[in-house]
């Protein structure tokens, strides 16, 4: 082992056990952010490859190189899985076996047959910027998301892409002298960018995590459990600002409510009654478009919001999910038995509020309910109201 001369050297290795520990601690507080464990893996396993350098450990410069070389290289394939994961990708596990040993193969081959230090530089270097920028490839899509979402992305392609001109500039086409290497131009400019970018991009993914935490709880506080759908809450916040876009009208809204709800919890209990709710939810999502707002306001009542939808678009859309009710057979009831649905359709008026709209869609409904159930409702002012061109195909 050496004992390094400058102990300011050991200042990156610190940094790093710093943000591991931090990543795993944000882990243990919510769990469903498994990515963290492979953030803080990464930082670990790359503070173990500095310290494997600085330390000399293992002892001999070839081994030294090889073990170094096999331990950033599955950090590097660490981070970028994390990174990956966050977003709902991975890597193919055949990496973490291939990568390693192609590079590891490679720096031992130019340091026991071939020896070229330069070689071993760049092929490190250009290699970890290639598999980061591929990385940023598939993080694309972080371009068009939240600001923490962009902040992340780019602070990625800066670090992908600092691995080249860096090295370019430090070392060019002359290594530098092996009984120098640790204070040569390269290593120190390594230790300085990594420290720098290193630290923006741990801080990115913290951003993005706590907005993640924040967009987790925004759901749970305005998703309905049972169905998976928005409750009324939920559903309000967006139907509010569905409303105020322009670009969205004319709009129409849909009540939907299951007939003779209660009779089916009595007669066949709760948990059928739950599965029922389950299964018209998803009927509904299946139906709508990506663009419509679907929610459950409360008990067997559901609300639907459909942007750029006249009268008759959207009585079709009503009037076809009442038949797909009516033909489906749900989980936990008799075959014999059958489940209907009811339906009230408005169209909103400029500058009526949610509350309105959703009283006359009640109205409708309610209609709809004393005309014998199974059928869909118009009140009378969107029957009134000139019907626009625009429909849901």
């Amino acid at each position: 082992m050496r004992i390094p001369s400058n102990p300011l050297v050991l200042i990156g290795p610190a940094i790093l056990v710093v943000f591991a520990v931090s990543f795993a601690a944000v882990w243990v507080r919510d769990r469903r952010h498994q990515h963290l464990l492979f953030l803080g893996a990464a930082c670990l396993l790359f503070c173990t490859g500095t310290l494997s350098q600085i330390l000399a450990i293992p002892d001999g410069d070839g081994v030294n190189a090889v073990t170094s070389a096999l331990i950033y290289t599955v950090s590097v394939l660490l981070l970028s899985d994390g990174l990956l994961r966050r977003s709902g990708a991975r890597l193919p596990w055949v990496s973490y076996l291939i990568v390693p040993a192609l590079i590891a193969g490679a720096i031992a081959y130019f340091y026991y047959i071939d020896r070229r230090l330069v070689v071993r530089i760049y092929l490190l270097n250009f290699g970890y910027g290639l598999i980061f920028l591929a990385t940023a490839w598939r993080l694309r899509q972080l371009r068009g998301g939240r600001l923490p979402e962009q902040i992340l992305f780019w602070v990625l392609v800066a670090f992908s892409l600092h691995f080249f001109p860096r090295t370019v500039l430090t070392v060019g086409a002359t290594p530098p002298a092996a009984g120098d290497f640790g204070s040569s131009p390269f290593w120190l400019a390594l230790q300085f960018s990594l420290a720098v970018l290193g630290v923006a991009l741990a801080l990115a993914v913290f951003a993005v995590t706590v907005s993640d935490m924040i967009e987790t709880l925004r759901k749970e506080r305005s998703t309905d459990h049972l169905t998976g759908l928005s409750n009324r809450l939920g559903f309000e916040e967006a139907a509010n600002r569905l409303l105020r876009d322009a670009r969205a009208w004319p709009i129409c809204l849909v009540i939907a409510d299951i007939d003779r709800f209660k009779s089916i919890n009595d007669t066949f209990g709760h948990p059928a009654g739950d599965a029922v709710l389950r299964a018209f939810a998803k009927l509904l999502k299946e139906t709508a478009r990506r663009v419509d707002l679907s929610g459950r306001l409360g008990g067997e009542e559901f609300a639907l919001l459909l942007p750029n939808c006249d009268t008759a678009g959207g009585y079709a859309f009503a009037d076809r999910l009442r038949s797909i009710v009516r033909q489906t057979r749900f989980e936990g009831l008799p075959q014999s038995t059958y489940v209907t649905a009811s339906f009230g359709l408005v169209i909103a008026s400029r500058g009526e509020s949610l509350s309105s709209l959703v009283a006359r869609a009640d109205k409708a409904l309610y209609q709809a309910k004393r005309s014998g159930r199974n059928r869909v409702e118009i009140d009378a002012e969107s029957l009134a109201a000139p019907a626009p061109a625009r429909m849901p195909s």
